[in-house]
């Protein structure tokens, strides 16, 4: 049977951190053997924000390559490569355009929170506007029939869905209108209990060293009700808690029972954790730094994706010349 084929992508907007692995990478890696899978660094999409200073994107871009590697991405048997590498995101980009109305944009949730949220650059710009635009293009120009995404993310999907219809209704049957794989994956909060995000800080990243990671541990917020080492705690309210669940379980039961009876306290909790962060992170750490240290050996990752990226965006451009009478 013919694997069905997956794209989906991060923007190089920062170093990736335990958020992006726990909500994203491992079920990445359980994909590849499921799908042809496509794996894309959305330099192009971090552009759209990060455009008043874009000097970080190419760096972050090649440190992303070297993360997902290190956590197991096979580019032997995915496609890892750059969007920009692919000009022909940017060309389907622009006919989608021309079939997505300004209203219809302007309803997608995602768009009225980022307008909302983001107060410390301008995002009132056309290509933030059309942001959902071209993650449609990246999805079809490889003629993807599968999206994994969370909840949140199927405003965006069910766009594409509509653009690939109506391209197919106006010029003729050139897209699937892909389906969205619900990833089960928990979503990790931020040391501060906040979402974790590179704009907060407030985040352990995959190559932060073993002193970084334990000092970021040991500032968790934990539980605000106990106070002494003699109250007892509540360890499904405290977040240091769920980080055992995704990164200790063999432990997370016997933490639980010593912080509701009072056994152990906060502190004593936090440096085990960050122990086990430690012995977690090793060999990631490691392997990142031996692809960094090893520059010609990311190019020819990055070149092999752009090139077997290449040849799927090409033959799509010809049905979608074709189709247009191009």
């Amino acid at each position: 049977m013919e694997k069905g084929r997956i794209l989906s992508g991060n923007r190089p907007t920062g170093q990736l951190h335990l958020g992006n692995l726990v909500g994203a990478l491992t079920n990445w890696v359980k994909l590849q053997e499921e799908f042809e899978c496509f794996y894309m660094v959305a330099d192009f999409h971090a552009l759209m924000s990060e455009y008043e200073d874009a000097s970080g994107i190419a760096k972050y871009s090649r440190e992303m390559v070297a993360d997902w590697v290190a956590c197991g991405l096979d580019p032997e048997q995915s496609t890892l490569f750059v969007q920009s590498h692919i000009p022909a995101h940017a060309e389907l980009h622009l006919i989608f355009s021309t079939i997505t109305g300004v209203p219809r944009l302007e309803r997608v949730p995602t768009y009225k929170e980022q307008l909302q949220e983001v107060k410390d650059r301008d995002l009132t710009t056309y290509a933030f506007l059309g942001y959902p635009v071209l993650q449609a293009a990246d999805i079809l120009i490889y003629r993807a029939d599968t999206v994994p995404v969370g909840d949140d993310q199927l405003p965006h999907l069910e766009l594409t869905r509509e653009i690939a219809r109506r391209f197919n209704r106006l010029f003729g049957n050139v897209f699937p209108e892909p389906v969205a794989k619900l990833t089960q994956s928990s979503r990790l909060l931020g040391l501060d209990r906040r979402k974790m995000s590179n704009s907060y800080d407030n985040f352990i990243a995959l190559a932060d060293p073993r002193e970084v990671v334990r000092e970021k541990v040991l500032s968790m917020v934990t539980d605000p009700q106990r106070k002494t080492l003699k109250d007892p705690g509540r360890p499904d309210y405290c977040n240091v808690h769920s980080y055992y669940e995704a990164f200790a379980s063999d432990e997370a039961a016997d933490v639980a029972r010593k912080c509701r009876a009072a056994l152990w306290g906060c502190t004593e909790c936090k440096a085990r954790l960050a122990e086990r962060l430690n012995v977690f992170l090793d060999p990631i750490r490691a392997k990142r730094s031996e692809l960094l240290q090893d520059p010609d050996h990311i190019n020819q990752i990055l070149d092999k994706g752009r090139r077997r990226a290449s040849t799927i965006a090409d033959e799509t451009m010809e049905l979608v010349h074709q189709a247009l009478g191009f």
